[in-house]
């Protein structure tokens, strides 16, 4: 069960004391336990404007978010509330109510600056919430949208680029906007025309032409939310009861509140449920609630210590963070599958390279579900070398196990043999040919005997070598042999231990070519599993321009029949720049840049490596 179920009523997730922004411990742990993805809803606006009631209704519940009766904000820092999405399976809502812009009792606006900042880094959708009209007033209240180029970064500062780049880049990695208009009393027309909201606020946002001052400032705030919000939606509300009973709207029976107010929030929870998407980070990595926890730690620690945060600098820190976590659980995958196979040792090569092929495969799969932007490969070279120096163990336990299963076997055969060679059964006329005889047919019972492991033969040619005095001792005591006949008869010996060293040698061919098979294709599935989630990421940054290019042929449209031909032309530079940016995906320049390099080493690394390291380590031990 999501630890979103657990969840009864909203936590603090960034406290705002004084003015100073710090992380709430017991929130960020409940994050951690989220592994879904989440759908993060932030509301933002001035205080006392009724924020929290739509939170509240998002989340399904009549109360939960503070509403506050009186002119004092509620609602400090910004407070969680996770809950399973409505409308999509395996998936979290997370919403995020911030406490009012422009209260008076803080008469800090900067920290309303970085509060409204916050909410735009962290959510996948941001509703702004206010009241009346959106006449120029209420637009210029929205002053922090055109401060955003200056509080938030895309790259950081050694990458170079320029700040009007930058600008043009905010709308593939910013939240779609909704602006909420409460206690509406007009009539959605424009030039006796009916309109939607969405068709309302697009008139309000509508520049004016002209070079002055005053033109400059009314467009700038209009300008920002137009550049940098991929995607703007509009909701009109009435007053949803009564003044008598708006002291008491959160006990309000639905069939007390205005049946139009009812009607309009509907269709807001709707279009949030069915067109908020999952919070992804730049690069189009999907975000899961263990990522937020660590996104909120990053950008509140930059924040306070006076730095400006950067999208960029955030998903570095979150994919080192991840892509650790992502080595470590794979690791356990492979160890877990692999402890099945040492219930079993001592095996054959076949037994133990198959089996560390395929959960070493398994591990490799684990970690790229939960990796990414590992594009030099650092990563998966890590997971790979603990994983080596795992198996590393497990080959030589495994050939222990052999040689103590081999030794205990030829003990336990020769058995009887030893107690006639203590009785002195072989030392009388002919008692070599008998001895001989009983050898034989006990290694010839030793090598019917099954699950001996990797060391059979090495073994048996060591313990036959250590009873080589014995024989010859035999051997020479046998009154019955002449001198001739000793002589043929050690050469034949000596033959017979020739073949025996023969054999464990291809014994230990075999064992290497098996192996080496195995390797070549573990890096066979490793390389292709890399390749493909390369391709995978491309993919996401290729839907990344796709919005980006899409916002700003919208917006250049508009621009060309509303006259702003210098705009316009603008916005041509900026699509070009983004569809050139977007060929270079398609014609697989960053495949090159960075999967090729990374695979090449790894070529090598096959018999490097892996052979050298893994292997004649192994089967050189106890030689």
């Amino acid at each position: 069960m999501s630890n979103a179920r657990l969840m009864s009523s909203p936590i603090c997730l960034v406290e705002n004391v004084k003015g100073s922004l710090c992380v709430c411990k017991s929130a960020i742990e409940l994050l951690s336990r989220i592994k879904e993805p989440v759908v993060v809803v932030s509301v933002v606006g001035l205080y006392r404007t009724g924020k929290s009631y739509l939170m509240n209704r998002l989340a399904g519940q009549q109360s939960g978010f503070a509403l506050g009766n009186t002119i004092e904000s509620k609602t400090k820092g910004i407070w969680m509330w996770c809950v399973p999405h409505p409308k999509e399976e395996g998936h979290t809502l997370v919403l995020l109510d911030t406490e009012g812009l422009g209260d008076v009792d803080k008469g800090d606006s900067k920290n309303d600056s970085w509060i409204f900042c916050l909410a735009v880094l962290l959510s996948s959708t941001l509703v702004y919430n206010s009241r009346g009209t959106i006449d120029n007033n209420a637009v210029e209240n929205l002053h922090y949208v055109s401060e955003l180029a200056e509080q938030i970064k895309i790259r950081s500062a050694e990458a170079g680029d320029e700040e009007e780049e930058e600008d043009s880049k905010f709308v593939q990695f910013f939240p779609s906007f909704i602006w909420v208009v409460r206690d509406f009393t007009l009539e959605l027309e424009i030039e006796g025309k009916k309109v939607n909201g969405d068709g309302y606020l697009e008139f309000a946002l509508q520049l004016k032409k002209g070079a002055s001052k005053k033109t400059s400032d009314y467009n700038l705030p209009r300008q920002c939310i137009r550049t940098y919000f991929p995607s703007r939606n509009c909701f009109v509300f009435p007053s949803p009861a009564s003044p008598e009973n708006m002291k008491r709207l959160e006990s309000l029976e639905e069939q007390d509140l205005v049946p139009d107010f009812l009607k309009v929030t509907d269709r807001f929870c709707e279009h949030i449920f069915h067109k908020s998407s999952v919070k992804t980070l730049k690069g189009g990595h999907r975000v899961t609630g263990k990522l937020l926890g660590h996104l909120v730690q990053i950008y509140v620690d930059t924040i306070s210590s006076g730095k400006v945060p950067c999208l960029e600098n955030a998903v570095v820190a979150l994919a080192n963070l991840e892509n650790q976590a992502a080595v470590e659980e794979a690791l356990k995958v492979y160890q877990s599958g692999m402890e099945e196979v040492k219930k079993k040792f001592p095996v054959n090569v076949d037994v133990i390279s198959s089996q560390h092929q395929k959960f070493n495969s398994l591990a490799t799969t684990e970690f790229m579900k939960r990796s990414f932007k590992n594009k030099k490969g650092e990563y998966i070279i890590k997971l790979m070398e603990k994983i080596d120096v795992y198996y590393i163990g497990l080959l030589e336990e495994n050939v222990n196990a052999s040689e103590r299963t081999c030794r205990d076997l030829l003990k336990n055969l020769f058995s009887d043999m030893n107690k006639r060679l203590q009785n002195g059964e072989y030392s009388t006329s002919g008692g070599y040919e008998l001895y001989c005889r009983d050898r034989d047919a006990i290694v010839e019972q030793y090598r019917r005997e099954p699950n001996k492991g990797v060391r059979a033969e090495a073994v048996l040619n060591e313990f036959l070598n250590e009873r080589g005095a014995e024989a010859n001792s035999i051997r020479y005591a046998d009154t019955k042999l002449t001198e001739n006949e000793r002589q043929i008869i050690e050469e034949k010996e000596n033959a017979a231990l020739l073949e025996q060293k023969c054999k464990e040698e291809k014994e230990k061919r075999i064992e290497r070519e098996r192996m080496m098979a195995a390797e070549n294709k573990r890096h066979e599935d490793r390389v292709r599993q890399m390749e493909e989630k390369f391709r995978q990421e491309l993919e996401q940054q290729k839907q990344e321009m796709d919005r980006a290019i899409e916002s700003k042929m919208k917006e250049q449209e508009e621009m060309l029949n509303k006259g702003f031909k210098e705009r316009a032309t603008d916005l041509d530079e900026e699509i070009m720049k983004l569809n050139n940016e977007k060929d270079r995906l398609h014609a697989g320049g960053i495949f090159k840049e960075y999967v090729m390099p990374f695979l090449h080493p790894l070529v090598e690394m096959i018999p490097n490596l892996i052979m050298q390291r893994s292997m004649l380590k192994c089967l050189k031990a106890k030689r």
